[in-house]
């Protein structure tokens, strides 16, 4: 997918019916938030801004909300204008981490609240059907301060849902949770989204959330949208030394490049010829970064022959040793000074090497990739936490 696909504005006879920004952009005095932003979201999907703190994700969802108005560009829904629209004259509701959710009201009426202050009819049986999706039927006539983070984070989806909007916008919903409680509770909210059969988008600084909930992921930068697909598209196949170590870990390797064919290319790395997809090289001049994430290289005794065939790596000292239960995470120390990660399944079938050992080192070349040496590699490496 192309990483800034600039688009004509939206068309009179294009009836796109999910969320669409074209040319977004937003300042706050001379600093800029998002820069001429181009996003489709479709209507149905799971869809996830990921990215560190400041980096424009949750600025866009506010505008797509109305709660910040653009500089520049549009934002159309099904087709319709939305760019100026009042909050309350969008179909879109927003689930914030902290829920906001009336402590004096019970479930049930905290709930109902929308469909009442709308003066819909059959109340009662909407909000038992939205209780009976989020698993809390029983909970009903409890305050919020008698239910768990994890029950009132679904009281508060629930209380978004009945309202039927478009679009559900959901900013870090989980980040108040405890790791366990979020890993449930992903499942739980991806669930939900399937059930439904809504536009969900999400905002989060965590990529674990992320790929665990989400179809497609925006990964953001500086403003900017890095990357965007499929989560195993982005972690396989990283087009920038951003995205390849702010979605999981890389190694990454100075290499020069020494032939282009049609389907690889060939890159040698400290004297090493390695080889590398040409769909998976990114870098168009004659030097660039090797890429290899841990856990798909191979680590074995010093002229063992691994089974990685093409790209082999020699010459490895291990210099740390972490044992980290279903896998151990290795440190080896290259000769040309460089320290690569190695992350070993602890399948029982190999024996744990120690610090001082030397290796050898292998991977196939089918999973490494090639990024642009101009660019910074140890761009987003340093992920702090947002809170």
């Amino acid at each position: 997918m192309a990483e800034h696909d600039h688009t004509a504005p939206v068309a009179a006879g294009d009836h796109f019916d999910g969320l669409r920004l074209r040319g977004v952009t937003k300042s706050f005095g001379g600093f800029t938030a998002v820069r001429d932003l181009d996003l489709d979201i479709p209507s149905g999907s799971f869809f996830a801004l990921l990215g560190p703190s400041g980096c424009g994700k949750t600025t866009t969802l506010r505008m797509v909300a109305g709660l910040e108005t653009p500089t520049s560009g549009s934002i159309t829904l099904a087709g319709e204008d939305i760019t100026t629209a009042k909050p309350y004259r969008r179909p879109v509701n927003t689930v914030f981490q902290s829920y906001a959710l009336f402590p004096h009201l019970d479930i049930f009426e905290n709930v109902a609240f929308g469909l009442r202050r709308r003066k819909r009819p059959e109340v009662e049986r909407q909000v038992n059907e939205m209780l009976e999706l989020v698993e809390l039927t029983t909970q009903a006539r409890k305050k919020p301060a008698q239910l768990s983070g994890g029950q009132q984070q679904r009281v508060a989806l629930a209380r978004a849902l009945i309202n039927e909007p478009q679009v559900l916008l959901l900013d870090e919903p989980l980040g108040a949770l405890d790791l366990k409680l979020r890993r449930s509770m992903q499942i739980e909210i991806k669930r939900i989204q399937t059930e439904v059969g809504q536009t969900f988008v999400h905002v989060t600084h965590d990529q674990e959330e992320a790929m665990t909930m989400a179809d497609t992921v925006a990964v953001m930068n500086g403003g900017l949208i890095e990357q965007m697909g499929s989560p195993s598209e982005l972690y396989e196949n990283p087009r920038s030394t951003f995205v390849a170590n702010f979605l999981g870990q890389s190694n990454l390797i100075e290499g020069a490049v020494r032939e282009r064919a049609a389907d690889l290319v060939r890159v040698e790395m400290h004297g090493i010829t390695v080889s590398i997809p040409a769909a998976r090289a990114h870098a168009d001049g004659d030097k660039g970064w090797v890429g290899i994430r841990p856990e798909k290289v191979l680590i074995g005794e010093e002229g063992e022959e691994l089974d990685a065939p093409g790209n082999s790596v020699p010459g490895g000292v291990v210099s740390d040793v972490s044992f980290v239960g279903v896998s151990t995470q290795y440190l080896v120390r290259m000769p040309w000074g460089q320290e690569l990660q190695v992350f070993a399944q602890n399948t029982g079938h190999r024996r744990l090497f120690r610090v001082g050992e030397r290796v050898e080192l292998s991977w196939r070349p089918e999973y490494s990739f090639l990024l642009d040496f101009s660019q910074d590699a140890s761009a987003g490496a340093q992920r702090g936490d947002e809170g």
